[in-house]
C-alpha cells in the first residue's frame, strides 16, 4: 500500500485543489463520451444519401448496447491496471489518450475505422472513469467530513460535460456532418487531457503509484496478458473488417448477455455458497440480490434514451422553434438538467424521511425507482399511438418521459451503490462493487436488443414495444417491493462498517 499525503488546502470552493483538476477532467471526457454516445444511433441507422452507414435498427441498436456495456465491463480490468500496474494518475492520462484517439479515428470519414474507434473508446473509457472517481476520495483523509460535498461538487462536472456533450456534438453531428460531431468529442478529450497535464500537481501523491503493487516478475507477466488479448481484439477486428468472417451483431449481443448474466450468477454464487459467510450475511446478500435485480432491470430501459427513444425523437417528434429545426439528441439534455435540478430535492427527501422514521428499504427504494421509470414508457405508449397515425408528437412527450427516467434514476442509481456498500460482507466489498457493475452491462446489452425491436417502417408497432417494456419493469418492480417487506428484516441483519462508495447518478 502507497502512502498518501492528503490535502487540506482550500483551493476548489473549500476542497482541495486537486478536486479542480478531476472536476474539468472529468467533465470534458464526458461531454466526449455523452456527445459521441448521443450520435451513435442516429449515424449507424442515417440513410448513405445523409452519409449514415445504413444499419438496421435492430443491428444499430445491437452494436450500441454492446458498446455501452462493455464501457461499464471494462471498467473492473481497469481498475485492477490501476491498482496492480501504474497507478490512478497514469491510468487517467493513457485512458484519455485513448479515448481520443478512438474520436479522431471515429471523425475520419472512412466507415471501415468505425468500429475500432468504438473499441478504442470504450478500452479507454474503462481505464479511465473507475479511477477517476476512485482518485477523488483519494485526496480526502478518511474521516475528512467534506469528501460527500466534494463528491456532489464532482458529479456537478459531469453533468455539465453531458449537457456541453449533447448540445455541441449533437449540432455538429446533425447538423454539420456525422464526422464533425465525432471530431469535436476529440476536441473535448484533447482540453481535458491538456487541463489535467497542466494542473496533474495538483493531486501531489494521490494514486501516484499502484495501491497493491505487483512482483516485478508477476506485472511482467499481466502485461505480457495484456498485450495477448490487445493482439487478439486487433486479430479479430481486422479479419472481421477483411470480410474473412462475419459477425452478427444481435447474435453477439445475446451471447454476451447470457455470458455476462452467467457471470454474475456464478460469482454471486461463489461468494454466497464459498465465502465462508454467516448466516446474517447471508440472508444481506439475498436482500441485495434483488438490488441488482432491480438495476439490471432498470438500466434495460433507461438506456433507451440513446436508442429507440433517440431514433422516435428524430423521426416523429416535431423538433421545429420558428425557423430552426433543433438536433434530436438534444432531447437527450433533459436528464442532466433534471438531475442538476432534483439532486438537491432528493438528498433532502430520505434525510427528512428518516427523522420521521420512515425508512423504506434498499430494495423498496429501487423497486420504487423502477416503477416510476417504467412509468415513462406508458407515457411513450400514447407519443406512439399519435405517432402511428402519422402525426408528429410535441416534444414534451419526449421531455416528460426524461423527467420520469430521472426521477426513478435518483431514487435507484445511488441508493443501490449504497447497499452494495452496506449489505456487501466486508471482506466482499470490493469484488462485491465488479459483480454489481454486472447489472450495468446486462442492462444495457438488453436495452439494444429490445430496442432492435423498434421497426421504423412499422410504426404501429412501437406502442406495443413500450407498453410491454412498461409492463415487464412495472411487474418486476411490485415483485420486488412484496419481497422488500421480507427483505427490510434481512437488511437488519447486521450493520456494515464499511464506507460507501459514491457513483456516478448516470453511467456514466
Amino acid at each position: 500500500m502507497t502512502s498518501k499525503t492528503y490535502q487540506n488546502s482550500d483551493g476548489f470552493f473549500g476542497h482541495p485543489k486537486g478536486l479542480s483538476t478531476l472536476f474539468f477532467t472529468e467533465m470534458w471526457e464526458r461531454m466526449s463520451y455523452y456527445g459521441m454516445r448521443a450520435l451513435l444511433v442516429l449515424f449507424m441507422t442515417a440513410s448513405l444519401q445523409k452519409e449514415g452507414l445504413a444499419f438496421t435498427v435492430a443491428a444499430a441498436t445491437a452494436i450500441y448496447g454492446l458498446y455501452t456495456g462493455a464501457v461499464y465491463f471494462l471498467g473492473l480490468p481497469g481498475g485492477w491496471i490501476a491498482d496492480r500496474l501504474i497507478g490512478g494518475q497514469r491510468a487517467i492520462f493513457y485512458g484519455g489518450i485513448i479515448i481520443m484517439c478512438g474520436h479522431i479515428v471515429l471523425a475520419i470519414p472512412n466507415d471501415g475505422t468505425f468500429f475500432i474507434g468504438l473499441i478504442l473508446v470504450a478500452s479507454g473509457t474503462g481505464l479511465l472513469k473507475p479511477n477517476i472517481s476512485a482518485l477523488v476520495g483519494h485526496l480526502y483523509a478518511p474521516d475528512d467530513v467534506r469528501r460527500d460535498s466534494g463528491y456532489a461538487l464532482y458529479y456537478m462536472g459531469i453533468n455539465i460535460g453531458s449537457v456541453l456533450g449533447y448540445t455541441v456534438c449533437g449540432y455538429f453531428g446533425e447538423d454539420i456532418g456525422w464526422h464533425w460531431g465525432f471530431g469535436a468529442a476529440a476536441v473535448g478529450m484533447a482540453l481535458g487531457l491538456v487541463q489535467y497535464r497542466k494542473t496533474i500537481h495538483n493531486l501531489g501523491d494521490a494514486s501516484q503509484l499502484p495501491e497493491n503493487p505487483m512482483a516485478p516478475e508477476r506485472a511482467k507477466t499481466a502485461w505480457r496478458v495484456i498485450g495477448a488479448l490487445v493482439l487478439a481484439t486487433a486479430l479479430v477486428t481486422g479479419l472481421a473488417l477483411a470480410d474473412v468472417f462475419t459477425i452478427n451483431p444481435v447474435v453477439v449481443a445475446q451471447y454476451v448477455a447470457v455470458a455476462f448474466s452467467l457471470m454474475f450468477f456464478v460469482y454471486y454464487g461463489f461468494i454466497y455458497f464459498g465465502g465462508g459467510l454467516t448466516a446474517a450475511e447471508k440472508k444481506k446478500l439475498w436482500a441485495l440480490f434483488f438490488v441488482c435485480l432491480a438495476s439490471a432491470c432498470f438500466w434495460s430501459g433507461f438506456e433507451q434514451a440513446g436508442s429507440s427513444l433517440n431514433l422516435f425523437g428524430r423521426d416523429y417528434t416535431d423538433r421545429i422553434i420558428g425557423s430552426f429545426q433543433f438536433p434530436a439528441s438534444w432531447f437527450q439534455n433533459a436528464n442532466p438538467l433534471f438531475i442538476i435540478l432534483l439532486s438537491p430535492f432528493f438528498a433532502a427527501l430520505w434525510v427528512n424521511l428518516g427523522k420521521r422514521m420512515v425508512s423504506p428499504s434498499y430494495s423498496m427504494k429501487c423497486a420504487i425507482g423502477l416503477i416510476i421509470m417504467a412509468s415513462g414508457f406508458i407515457v411513450m405508449f400514447f407519443a406512439a399511438q399519435y405517432a402511428a397515425s402519422g402525426l408528429k408528437v410535441a416534444p414534451y412527450w419526449l421531455v416528460a418521459t426524461y423527467f420520469l427516467h430521472t426521477v426513478g434514476e435518483l431514487c435507484l442509481s445511488p441508493v443501490a451503490l449504497s447497499a452494495i456498500s452496506k449489505l456487501s460482507p466486508r471482506r466482499f466489498a470490493g469484488q462485491m462493487m465488479g459483480v454489481f457493475v454486472l447489472t450495468y452491462s446486462i442492462g444495457n446489452i438488453i436495452s439494444g436488443l429490445l430496442a432492435g425491436n423498434f421497426d421504423p417502417n412499422n410504426i404501429e408497432q412501437l406502442p406495443n414495444l413500450y407498453l410491454q417494456i412498461s409492463l415487464f419493469s412495472i411487474g418486476i418492480g411490485i415483485v420486488i417491493a412484496l419481497l422488500s417487506l421480507k427483505s427490510k428484516i434481512w437488511e437488519q441483519g447486521g450493520e456494515a462498517t464499511s464506507p460507501a462508495p459514491e457513483g456516478e447518478a448516470k453511467t456514466a
